[in-house]
């Protein structure tokens, strides 16, 4: 005998309990431990100034960690980015919507924890690439470093002591790599 599964959808995701973090990648269920303090922190400084500027500037909504974006449909693929925005003009006129946002954010951002493997990161950033995203910051903590990966482009890595642009995605957002690490 034998047993037919079928892929998890998007939809039996939005049922589950929030009692786990998890993402769906392909009708795939994936759980998710709890990050670090570090990686707690460091999103939390990254966030505190992506919003601030965001909020000054009426450019939009920065959203917090695990939001889920659906980036693919049949199988889908649902993300949570650590970090997202989402430009003003895709906010519907009607108000946010209460579930998962259908597409993918403008901007996706993750922070390396210490168990990330490498392919990991690049399934993460192609899944949000392919969904449309227009740019992916990813933050790896132990180099200090933020790679930007944006469609059709070679990724670009800004150190420590340079400055993160938030390009014409978020225009005229800057600040120090320095900041996110303090």
């Amino acid at each position: 005998m034998s047993v037919v599964t079928r892929p998890v959808t998007a939809e039996d995701l939005e049922k589950m309990p929030n009692n786990q973090r998890r993402e769906l990648v392909k009708g795939e269920l994936r759980v998710m431990a709890p990050s670090g303090f570090d990686h707690g922190a460091i999103i939390d400084n990254l966030q505190f100034l992506l919003s601030r500027y965001v909020r000054e500037q009426k450019l939009g909504l920065v959203l917090g960690a695990e939001t889920g974006f659906k980036l693919a449909s049949n199988p889908d693929t649902v993300r949570g980015a650590d970090i997202s925005f989402v430009q003003a003009s895709s906010v519907p006129s009607t108000g946010r919507p209460k579930g998962f946002w259908n597409g993918a954010p403008d901007l996706a951002v993750e922070v390396l924890s210490p168990g990330d493997t490498i392919n990991e990161a690049e399934e993460k950033v192609d899944d949000y690439l392919h969904g449309g995203c227009r740019m992916v910051w990813v933050v790896n903590p132990r180099r200090r470093t933020v790679t930007i990966y944006r469609p059709s482009a070679a990724p670009a890595i800004v150190g420590d002591t340079q400055e993160l642009d938030g390009q014409d995605v978020v225009p005229g957002f800057r600040c120090r790599d320095s900041e996110i690490f303090a």
